[in-house]
């Protein structure tokens, strides 16, 4: 079967690899229908990610089941499912705990096409994919859902849900500051406005972007980060740039909160004294996708977000390795031209 690797920057090929079996009565076999880019494909993929290939590519995507091991059950052959970007087994007291990014039944990291950066498992551009733990990894299609709004319920959408969600429940009405560049960051403005936030500030550069953060209920503020932008309970950093996550911190309001979703790969000066001096609590890491998606897909099935709007076009998937050289934001990858959106 065909499996896309990435190769380096702006660099993809197909490239023939072993069809995957069922190995355990807990596997499932799937065939993914629907990918997309999640924010840190696009900078490998603009050589803006310390990334070398090759590896197996691509995470966030959906996927038609057409194997099912014996001991998984309420599923059928052709039944379209979702899949969380992160590898767990739904059993261990860490991934009871919610803490499905640290499963404690796989070798951590464990990702879908990230490569070193993932624990080297295969990606979502292949003809067919193994799932361990099946029973608990799909999540099927909500009725009602297209495909097209739930495709990175997976990654993204859950990335973006943890950064507004639980703050907001625990401060309603909160004002919150996104600094953006990338999707994570507007499907936060999209989820806080949903949940009740009084004010949504997104600051960008990209014009598309900021006038795509005003559509979706922002306020727009154009211009590079600084510090501060104002004072925020809740604050997000999705700029994937060191000065945006200062700004996102300096930006906080006594007691509050920033949560930060790049990755830094480089050691990253903090503002400490100025945190400690507001009581600022920071959280990164794993997303924890899988524990996040059933109360994002409530949101989507509720019509109270509309995720398909960042989408930035569809590729057919034999025009994908060319699509991925010079790739928008967002973009929507079908196997099938017909497949229902």
């Amino acid at each position: 079967m065909q499996q896309l690797a990435f190769l380096g920057p702006g660099r993809v090929e197909w490239q023939e690899v072993r069809e995957p079996t069922l190995e355990a009565p807990t596997d499932s076999l799937v065939r993914p229908v629907a990918v997309t880019l999640c924010d840190a494909d696009l900078l490998m993929l603009r050589g803006e990610l310390p990334a070398s290939g090759p590896f197996a590519f691509g995470h966030e995507f959906a996927g038609e089941i057409v194997g099912l091991g014996e001991r998984v059950t309420g599923f059928s052959v052709g039944q379209i499912v979702l899949l969380p970007v992160e590898i767990s087994c739904g059993a261990c007291e860490r991934c009871r705990r919610g803490l499905t990014g640290f499963c404690r039944a796989v070798r951590n990291p464990a990702a879908w096409g990230l490569g070193p950066f993932g624990g080297n498992w295969p990606g979502a551009f292949s003809d067919l994919l193994r799932i361990p733990f099946a029973q608990h990894m799909m999540v099927p299609l909500p009725h009602g859902i297209e495909l097209r709004a739930a495709v990175s319920a997976g990654d993204n959408l859950s990335d973006a849900w943890r950064t507004v969600a639980p703050h907001l429940r625990e401060n309603p009405g909160a004002k919150v500051l996104v600094v953006g560049r990338a999707s994570i960051g507007l499907f936060a403005v999209a989820i806080a406005r949903a949940l009740g936030a009084s004010v949504v500030d997104y600051l960008d550069t990209d014009p598309a972007r900021l006038s795509l953060a005003g559509s979706l209920g922002a306020n727009p503020i154009e211009g590079p980060p600084r510090d501060p932008v104002g004072s925020y309970p809740i604050t997000v950093d999705a700029s994937f740039d060191p000065a945006g996550l200062v700004c996102a911190l300096r930006s906080i309001a006594a007691a509050g909160v920033c949560t930060s979703v790049p990755v830094y790969f480089q050691d990253t000066p903090l503002p400490l004294f100025d945190m400690w001096r507001r009581g600022v609590r920071f959280q990164t890491g794993p997303a924890n996708c899988r524990a996040r998606m059933s109360d994002l897909l409530d949101l989507v099935q509720a019509g109270r977000i509309h995720p398909e709007r960042v989408t930035t076009g569809v590729v057919a998937w034999k025009d994908l390795a060319e699509a991925l050289a010079d790739p928008p934001m967002k973009p929507l990858i079908l196997r099938d031209a017909a497949q229902p959106l």
